[in-house]
């Protein structure tokens, strides 16, 4: 559960910073990391619940 809360503040933080930087590459940094965080929450929610 610990990892789960992490990826779910880091994804949090990544979207959060991603809207709020002008530069055009580190938005699109955040915004993979943001994703590959999402898919892994994922992973995680899913063997969760099993």
């Amino acid at each position: 559960m610990a990892r789960i809360a992490y990826l779910r503040d880091q994804l949090a933080r990544a979207e959060r910073l991603a809207k709020a930087i002008l530069d055009r590459h580190t938005v699109e940094q955040l915004q993979a990391f943001a994703a590959e965080c999402r898919e892994e929450l994922q992973v995680l929610t899913r063997r969760a619940a099993a």
